[in-house]
């Protein structure tokens, strides 16, 4: 990911599933919108946490019913890190996808992972990212799926850690412009550097 000012850093969402939700979203978010293309889902494919090696063929229509699943996704997660009950259409549209066969994984001879033969779908790969998230949401980590802590920041994450006390989306990131402010904050209530106590 990059910053507003353009510096790259690391973020881990947890699960594919939330991995898609980096590639845009519905309402005010519509503008950070980055599958455009086919193309555009095969290279968030490669970038994803998915073995590598998987051979894609997307066409405009699946293209177009993974950017609505996406935005259902979005809502569901937000609702479950806020404690809101899910909305019933969404389940069903969530479920929907879920349906078809999903991607078709191989263990090779050395005991690697790999992939079916042949392109897969658009639709396999919805299928995938769908039964990531029913996983996800009816798991262990159900209650972990957070927002990040910073006010203006919307990125959603599951807080894997063991204490499960995971606040920002990324430590180098949000986490330290929210220590800097914090810093700052008690610096101007203190008066001096003496008051300050480190984090």
């Amino acid at each position: 990911m990059r910053s507003r000012d353009g510096k790259p850093y690391r973020f881990d969402p947890g699960a594919l599933c939330l991995e898609l939700l980096t590639t845009g979203a519905p309402g005010v978010f519509a503008r950070f919108e980055v599958l455009h293309a086919p193309a555009d889902l095969v290279a968030w494919a490669a970038r994803s946490r998915l073995p590598e090696g998987l051979e894609l063929a997307v066409t405009e229509a699946e293209l177009t019913t993974v950017r609505a699943v996406r935005d259902v996704l979005f809502q569901l997660a937000v609702d479950r890190a806020h404690g809101r009950p899910a909305d019933p259409g969404q389940l069903a549209a969530l479920n929907s996808a879920a349906a078809p066969p999903p991607l078709v994984p191989l263990l090779t001879a050395d005991g690697s992972r790999s992939w079916a033969p042949g392109p897969a779908t658009g639709t396999q790969l919805l299928s995938t990212v769908a039964r990531d998230a029913i996983e996800l949401f009816s798991g262990p980590y159900a209650d972990r799926v957070r927002e990040c802590g910073a006010g203006d920041c919307f990125l959603l994450f599951v807080d894997t850690s063991r204490p499960g006390r995971r606040r920002w989306c990324a430590m180098e990131h949000c986490g330290n412009l929210a220590k800097v402010r914090a810093h700052r904050a008690r610096r101007a209530v203190g008066g001096n550097d003496d008051a300050v106590s480190e984090e």
